[in-house]
């Protein structure tokens, strides 16, 4: 009945090589018997549209299905227009969470036959049957919605990662879907509820890919340790062979730590565990705004746990441009963040994505979102255009040299610095990125070597750090850990016998070093940055 091999083609427009299509993965493996009809090809969003299309076609496919997300929203539709031109006869098929939402507005509806909006584990497969059979599709509509499928008869898509895949690229895996929070600015808040999978089969799954040699997991569940006794069974679990050298990636509740969970995490050994964990604001005005509840005095014990008794890489997220934050309040929120340990913060400017809540505060706190990808907050009544420019400065700036790793003790001394003078590390960190702006023009292709001139040049000429120690400060963050050779301008201040005498004293960075190295989402350039 069903033709070629090729016949649905599940076409992925990736990031960057190291992400895998979970989604898709879920739709080829609820396709039943048509799975064998079926094909997912990957590629990644820098490649050429034109070379996408010719790779399509050649496949000679009936459908093709295409995963639709903020960072390829545009991407794609290039990709369908073309094909659309080429080859009409096709159908093309659109679903995911950027086209899900506000659909009639979006271009991508001129050039595709059908989109199935939310979870799309059945429909999807309901409508390939009909196409591929000749039925009739009066009951499809172009734009359809179907009920939310049975999460326990949903087949687990985990055997279609392929032997390459475990080798090279990040592995997704969920033990739950939905989320019981509604923080306005995400889509999670339209869900209706939590749906956990059955943990036993789910463990089966993640034990033949242990087996296979996966190492890496990142768990996509957007609240982890809502259930502490399903989260207990999966921390058990990984614990017994954490010899294994396996490396877990939560998102957790920052205000949600019980102790039986405590317990089971002090266990892990370095560079085991990452938590993300979203913070977003430390400003109640701001969190009632978004209708966001978190108890702060919670998180704050939950963070000096994980920092003095874990060895768990923390990953703590803020917002800015949230709906009545102001400069000044975000900072007070990031100075008290710093003081709670995290290993990294992710400074994020605010996205419109679409569907969400978020919306209904655009008039009152005037929010100026971009109407090009990915829709970021452009200027609200309490940050002007300037503010939000310069934030996104700090951000990339901060990646740069606090998040990369490659800064780690002059960040520490930074930060020490600001504690024993009593002043702001916020203000301290912007003005170094408006002095990195100032000598760069930019915020990006800054080679390393450029990077770490930048930073001694800040200590010495802002901060009245004596050269002496600047030079011993860059030298030990960039020369000790990875032996590369003293550069040109840190000759005239470094005395060659400071290898011994510095290597000796350095912060141990090992732990960090091994996570960072295992985290493929997060890889720090040596050439450029």
């Amino acid at each position: 009945m069903y033709q070629a091999s090729n016949s649905i083609l599940l076409c992925a427009l990736n990031s960057t090589y190291q992400h895998a299509a979970f989604g898709l993965r879920y739709l080829r493996a609820n396709l039943k018997e048509l799975k064998d009809q079926s094909t997912i090809i990957e590629f990644t969003i820098s490649q050429s549209p034109l070379e996408i299309v010719e790779k399509i076609l050649s496949l000679q496919p009936q459908i093709v299905g295409f995963g639709v997300y903020i960072w390829n929203t545009d991407e794609v539709l290039k990709v369908i227009r073309h094909l659309k031109q080429l080859a009409p006869e096709i159908k093309i098929v659109l679903g995911g969470p950027e086209i899900s939402f506000e659909t009639e507005t979006q271009a991508h509806v001129n050039y595709c036959d059908y989109i199935i909006k939310g979870e799309a584990d059945f429909s999807f497969y309901n409508l390939c049957v009909d196409i591929l059979s000749n039925r009739p599709l009066d009951g499809w509509k172009k734009i359809s919605q179907h009920p939310l499928p049975d999460i326990k008869a949903i087949e687990l898509p985990y055997d279609l990662y392929s032997d390459e895949d475990i080798q090279n690229r990040v592995l997704y895996v969920e033990a739950s879907r939905g989320c019981p929070y509604k923080c306005e600015y995400c889509l999670s808040s339209l869900d209706v509820s939590v749906r956990n999978f059955a943990v036993e089969p789910f463990l089966k799954q993640m034990q033949v890919l242990i087996d296979r040699g996966a190492k890496q997991f990142k768990f996509v569940d957007r609240t982890f340790n809502l259930s502490p006794t399903i989260s207990e069974s999966i921390l058990l679990f990984f614990l017994k062979q954490i010899d294994k050298g396996l490396f877990l990636h939560f998102e957790m509740v920052p205000d949600r730590l019980p102790d039986n969970l405590k317990e089971l995490i002090k266990q892990f050994p370095d560079g085991s565990l990452q938590f993300e964990i979203g913070i977003q604001t430390l400003n109640e005005t701001v969190s009632g705004f978004i209708s966001r509840r978190q108890n702060h005095v919670k998180m704050q014990e939950n963070f000096l746990f994980l920092r003095e008794h874990t060895k768990v890489h923390t990953h703590a997220d803020l917002i800015v441009g949230l709906p009545a934050e102001t400069l000044e309040s975000f900072k007070k929120g990031f100075d008290q963040l710093i003081q709670w340990g995290p290993d990294e913060i992710q400074v994020g400017i605010l996205k419109r994505l679409k569907g969400t809540p978020i919306i209904r505060h655009q008039a009152k706190f005037e929010m100026v979102y971009s109407e090009n990808t990915p829709y970021q907050i452009l200027k609200t009544k309490d940050l002007t255009f300037q503010e939000l420019q310069q934030m996104n400065r700090f951000s990339r700036y901060w990646d740069m040299i606090a998040n990369s790793g490659q800064f780690n003790l002059t960040m520490n001394f930074l930060k020490q610095k600001t504690k024993v003078e009593e002043k702001s590390f916020f203000d301290l960190f912007f003005s170094l990125t408006q002095f990195l702006y100032e000598r760069h023009r930019g915020t990006f292709a800054i080679s390393l070597i450029n990077l770490t001139e930048s930073v001694f040049r800040y200590l010495v000429d802002t901060l009245n750090v004596s050269e002496t120690e600047a030079a011993e400060l860059i030298y030990r963050d960039f020369c000790t850990r990875k032996k590369r050779d003293i550069p040109h301008y840190l000759k005239p201040f470094i005395d060659h016998n400071l290898k011994i005498s510095t290597a000796l004293k350095q912060v141990d960075t090992t732990s960090k070093d091994s996570l960072r190295k295992r985290q493929s989402n997060h890889s720090a350039q040596d050439s450029v940055v």
